[in-house]
């Protein structure tokens, strides 16, 4: 079966972005290109990812492959420099293996490097702490949380050994840490559930990415 990518315009959002990047995309895997407008039949029935605009988060319906969504940014944004890395937003306690497969395998065809993102909070006896966290406290805590990580990561790791990977653990809410490194990244790639509507972290990050979001179901 031929392997073709769909390119989802809606309407008068910034159509001429998302077709440029399917058409980059599909030449990189060597599929098809297929453009799909509003009101014509979807398509996606035979798609290996599908890309479309990301102007309005919560009008977007997830279809059952890897979704691109594409930002409204100015013409030439930090993404698009040659070289730019794939950021991976990563669960290093139960890691969306799809969405791993996918990150790995799309910073290895474009030869960059890999940057994984887990952000990580304080556990609740945290709360309880009549003081604040100690640095003391905090220091073990996010060691832990970097091993958790690193033990996460070792399977793609022993299998793409030719992918450079970053580890990034960060003490921040998830949509504030991916959208932060966005401004470097050529594409974030995110997994989620099963669900056909974006929760509010994706909400979150489709609002403030400065790159293209890729999601991926489990």
């Amino acid at each position: 079966m031929e392997r073709v990518i769909v390119a989802r315009v809606q309407g008068s959002t910034h159509h001429e972005s998302v077709v440029r990047w399917a058409r980059q995309e599909a030449t990189r895997r060597g599929s098809a290109l297929r453009v799909v407008h509003d009101g014509q039949p979807d398509g996606l029935n035979d798609a290996e990812l599908v890309v479309t605009g990301a102007r309005d988060p919560d009008g977007v319906v997830l279809p059952g492959c890897p979704l691109v969504l594409v930002p409204e940014v100015p013409a030439a944004p930090p993404s698009a420099r040659p070289g730019a890395g794939i950021v991976l937003g990563v669960d290093a306690r139960e890691p969306a293996r799809a969405a791993v497969d996918f990150a790995f395998d799309t910073a290895r065809m474009r030869g960059v490097r890999l940057r994984a993102v887990y952000a990580w909070r304080f556990p609740s006896c945290a709360a309880e702490l009549p003081f604040g966290v100690p640095e003391e406290d905090r220091a073990a805590w996010e060691d832990h949380e970097v091993q958790l990580l690193s033990d996460a990561l070792r399977p793609w790791r022993e299998r793409h050994s030719d992918v450079h990977v970053l580890e990034d653990v960060r003490l921040l809410p998830p949509a504030q840490a991916l959208s932060r490194r966005s401004a470097s990244a050529a594409l974030v790639v995110v997994g989620r559930t099963q669900e056909r509507e974006p929760g509010p972290t994706l909400r979150a990050l489709l609002t403030e990415a400065l790159c293209p979001v890729a999601v991926v179901p489990t």
